[in-house]
């Protein structure tokens, strides 16, 4: 049998690679000065991460960095997306930068780069410093987009020589709506409509500033874009009333942020659906937001299913108990996502350019046996999702590049340490870090440029 035979490659320059953020697995919380963010806040309150897990240790990654860097590029990794935590950059969120947090930047920028591994950075996973919180009511205030917009400059400046691929922020609603609306993410507050939707705009605000700072201090080269996490809706069956069922379902559910980031508009029905409680936009808002970007980065978990009801109208569909899933139980084992969200990116948004900035499961992993940890289950989720990936492609999606999340077990807010969704296995108690099997798999699929 030679299944090689029949095995496709993906595009010479596509891009493969890991991805982490500094929340997650740095630790040193208070370290070298840096500053509280709104989750070392957050994981402080009672009944708000599981176990009453915080980030004040996290994997230690603050000072084992060189270890865990030359782990990715020994499993054959060129790539690699990490955040910069704007309160070990900014302390108060603004003011003079601390010239400790730049110097850390630059030692784990520079041995990224020893090691043959390219950096993509994100400047915002979610860990606003608390000092804006207080100060201007976090992502409420137009004093945290101007906060925001010093940060950016600040890290072109330090970092866009060696630095060339930025991600301006990571997924929106995780920090606007669960965390302003629904509570269930730092800073956790539940407040009115119109103050989320605010939430939004100014985070879309923020974006344009770093942008600008890309496109005027970056360098030759120089090349940026949001990261979002698309809400997936997969057409029942794929047949023309279900797909179009499905592409108006996405609009409905994207349109606040896909809406002005790539048509430099609020959609007329949002704003009719809104009334009163949508944003306030001043003049030079949308054009700000919609300033060109070099791609789109897509976080791709699960999607929804959706038909074409007997009205024509779309239909979303509620899971079954019984429907496979991960251990985190909102991860719904649906491949078909990424095919779909990439293909309504491009035809429905015209995005000409896509990296799947995060893709994996989270699973209950036992610990090594015998140095192992056979996450079989992981290598079927991701080596599934990769198959309708490729479909994605041969159909026309300009998807370039692909980074699965995690390196290794991390923080996993309000799931706290209880959640894995690393390759590599972490042990909190020594932090001694194994790779699993998926790791291994993963490091092939690399290799081979195709999937094994």
């Amino acid at each position: 049998m030679t299944p090689q035979a029949r095995r496709r490659t993906f595009a010479s320059d596509f891009v493969w690679g890991f991805a982490a953020a500094a929340p997650q697995i740095e630790g040193a919380a208070f370290e070298d000065g840096k500053g509280a963010s709104v989750w070392d806040t957050f994981s402080r309150q009672p009944g708000k991460v599981h176990d009453g897990d915080n980030l004040d240790v996290a994997c230690d990654h603050y000072h084992r960095y060189p270890e865990d860097l030359a782990l990715m590029a020994a499993l054959g990794a060129r790539h690699y997306r990490l955040s910069i935590a704007w309160p070990r950059i900014f302390p108060t969120g603004h003011g003079q930068p601390s010239a400790a947090g730049i110097a850390f930047y630059n030692r784990l920028i520079d041995k990224a780069l020893e090691l043959g591994l390219t950096p993509w950075v994100t400047m915002f996973h979610w860990d606003l410093p608390q000092a804006l919180e207080d100060e201007f009511g976090g992502w409420r205030g137009r004093g945290t987009v101007d906060a925001f917009a010093l940060y950016a400059d600040t890290l072109v400046k330090a970092f866009g020589d060696r630095v060339k691929h930025w991600i301006t922020l990571n997924e929106i609603i995780c920090f606007t709506t669960h965390g302003y609306g629904e509570g269930s993410k730092a800073p956790g507050l539940k407040l009115p409509a119109q103050v989320v939707n605010q939430t939004y705009h100014n985070a879309l605000l923020a974006h344009g500033q770093a942008v600008r700072a890309v496109r005027q201090f970056g360098g030759p080269g120089a090349r940026v874009g949001l990261t979002d996490c698309s809400e997936a809706m997969i057409p029942v069956v794929e047949c023309a009333a279900d797909i179009e069922a499905a592409c108006q379902a996405f609009v409905a559910e994207n349109t606040r942020v896909l809406e002005p980031l790539f048509k430099g508009r609020y959609h007329p029905d949002y704003l009719q659906q809104a009334g009163a409680d949508a944003p306030e936009v001043q003049a030079g808002d949308l054009a700000l937001i919609s300033q060109p970007t070099d791609f789109l980065g897509l976080n791709i978990y699960r999607g929804r299913f959706v038909r074409a009801a007997a009205d024509g109208r779309p239909e979303i569909l509620p899971f079954p108990p019984n429907y496979p899933r991960a251990d985190a139980s909102w991860l719904t084992h649906t491949p078909q996502s990424i095919y779909w969200c990439t293909r309504m990116l491009a035809d429905l948004y015209g995005v000409q350019s896509i990296y799947i900035t995060e893709n994996g499961a989270g699973y209950n992993d036992e610990p090594p046996v015998n140095g192992e940890v056979l996450d079989l289950h992981r290598r079927d989720y991701l080596r599934n999702y990769l198959r309708e990936l490729q479909r994605a492609i041969d159909d026309g999606a300009p998807v370039h590049g692909y980074f699965l999340w995690s390196f290794m077990d991390n923080f996993e807010w309000a799931d706290g340490y209880a959640r894995r969704f690393g390759v590599v296995y972490t042990d909190y108690a020594t932090q001694q870090r194994t790779p699993k099997l998926s790791a291994h798999w993963y490091s092939e699929v690399m290799r081979a440029n195709a999937i094994l």
